[in-house]
């Protein structure tokens, strides 16, 4: 399979956050030796009552416990959004080798904004980063499901 199915299929996972009234945020990691999808999630902060499940987390504990090993050297990450500085230090610790994402976020991203947590000295390990891939699809999404939102509070 190719990035851009891969990328769909973290599409088809934010969308199912939305419908679930969750960020619509997915996430895929794959080990792009065997095409293989090691593990997916979307966010769901609200209905696990955890800060910490954001779309990417979640897939990386699925990840680990697959492979029985935290470390996850060598496996492609797939988001819909750029991540956040908690999921940015989750990713280098996990050595995840190249994260692919659709949307940035120049407010709440780490990756090409805010802290680009990647390139601080501090950083143990820096993956591959390509970004836009899907950008307009996951950025319409994201507002879409925001606009809905404040449209029902008022």
């Amino acid at each position: 399979m190719s990035d851009a199915a891969f990328m769909a299929r973290a599409m088809e996972l934010a969308r199912a956050a939305a419908q679930a009234g969750e960020a619509p945020i997915g996430a895929v990691i794959v080990d792009p030796e065997s095409g293989e999808v090691v593990a997916e999630a979307h966010n769901a902060p609200i209905a696990e009552h955890d800060p910490t499940a954001h779309a990417e987390i979640r897939a990386l504990r699925a990840a680990a416990g697959a492979r029985g090993n935290y470390r996850l050297t060598g496996l492609t990450l797939y988001v819909t959004l750029e991540p956040c500085a908690m999921c940015a230090g989750a990713i280098s610790h996990a050595r995840i080798g190249r994260v692919v994402y659709g949307a940035g976020d120049p407010k709440g991203g780490a990756v090409d904004h805010g802290a680009r947590f990647f390139e601080q000295p501090t950083c143990h390990w820096r993956p591959e980063i390509e970004s836009g891939l899907m950008r307009e699809e996951s950025s319409t999404l994201l507002k879409d499901f925001f606009r809905a939102r404040r449209a029902t509070k008022s």
